[in-house]
């Protein structure tokens, strides 16, 4: 399941509470939300001490795990599924740097995203296949899948959900980083 991190301690992006009785991420907290009618949503305004698994269906603390996240592999695929196949919802953008060196290299270079697997944890540390450079005749050039809501005017409240992110791949060259 993961790297055990230290007691009660938060364990930050790419982790996730476990039971420390069973292990099971089906866990809950007592906190309050508050909602905000600016956003429509509930948001998290402060958690308390009590610590609930829903498997052992009784009281436990947790364990952070660095863990592969459900939303973190739903993001992947769909960001793997955009550079592979292309599709609704879904723009490509290229630099006039990469432009500039003509159609060959930029078909090469879209190509090259495509079959792209040469993800790390260095080069991918969130593990969603967002962001990847690739070499075309000699060249660096650098890609990064960015998400937007539907309006194109704001990010993505949630990548993981297809029906309200529209994903955004951009080409370019180091230079125009």
């Amino acid at each position: 399941m993961g790297n055990p991190l230290e007691d009660d301690e938060f364990g930050g992006i790419g982790c996730t509470p476990t039971c420390k009785v069973c292990g099971s991420e089906h866990v809950s907290k007592d906190a309050w939300a508050c909602w905000n009618p600016a956003t429509g949503m509930w948001e998290l305004e402060t958690t308390f001490d009590h610590e609930y698994c829903h498997v052992c269906e009784a009281e436990t603390s947790f364990s952070w795990q660095r863990v592969d996240s459900v939303p973190s592999r739903r993001v992947r695929a769909l960001n793997d599924k955009f550079r592979k196949e292309g599709g609704k919802d879904r723009s490509v953008v290229v630099t006039s740097g990469v432009l500039a060196l003509g159609t060959d290299f930029l078909v090469a270079a879209l190509v090259a995203i495509r079959d792209f697997d040469d993800f790390t944890d260095d080069n991918d540390p969130w593990g969603e296949h967002d962001y990847g450079k690739v070499t075309i005749q000699g060249q660096p050039v650098f890609w990064k899948i960015d998400y937007l809501d539907l309006t194109l005017t704001a990010h993505s409240s949630n990548p993981a959900n297809e029906g309200e992110t529209h994903r955004v791949l951009t080409v370019m060259l180091p230079s125009e980083y």
